[in-house]
């Protein structure tokens, strides 16, 4: 939990009671690459923190799998649009590696920002920076062409290091062909 710990003290102030309250409320869970955390249809009750590893979140179209967000160490995730009004998800969470990852229900996270203040000032960032990250992502579809959004892409090595081509050009929004053209015009 000392990962879960520095990267709390790097968003919020909080005393040793009240961290000690909040870890109370968390386990940890090892994954493994391919398992599926979250399968649509599924009700998210969890939100969880990546110590180590990375997970992406997927849909199902004409028989393909589609990923559209991919997320490494130190994010807090969960299927808001499925944890909030407690309806069926529509994507499936997978491990793309070995993950490690810290989990709070639903209820005790909800028990967390009733009784501890800081708590509720570290969810209100924690969700301000996802916001900012996916109005960039919608942006960048928006304003930037295939290969310009590869090489913003191209600034976390994770991605390239982790993320099989067919999942990296379903982020991008284009084929495997289209990207391999991308990297080839960029070498």
């Amino acid at each position: 939990m000392e990962e879960f710990i520095t990267f709390i003290k790097t968003i919020i102030w909080i005393d040793d009671f009240d961290l000690q309250l909040v870890l109370s409320r968390c386990t940890e869970s090892q994954i493994a690459k391919g398992k599926t955390i979250l399968k649509k249809g599924q009700i998210a009750r969890q939100y969880f923190f990546i110590v180590s590893g990375g997970v992406r979140f997927f849909y199902d179209r004409n028989d393909q799998e589609n990923t559209t967000w991919v997320t490494f160490k130190n994010e807090f995730f969960t299927e808001i649009s499925s944890l909030h009004p407690q309806k069926p998800s529509r994507f499936t969470i997978e491990a793309i590696e070995d993950t490690k990852l810290v989990v709070i229900d639903k209820k005790d996270m909800d028990f967390l920002y009733g009784h501890v203040p800081v708590w509720e000032e570290f969810g209100r960032k924690i969700w301000e920076a996802m916001s900012v990250r996916m109005i960039d992502q919608i942006l960048n579809f928006q304003t930037l062409s295939a290969e310009e959004r590869y090489l913003e892409i191209m600034t976390n090595p994770e991605f390239l290091q982790k993320v099989p081509i067919k999942q990296l050009a379903a982020v991008l929004g284009i084929t495997p062909n289209a990207l391999s053209r991308i990297r080839k015009n960029i070498r």
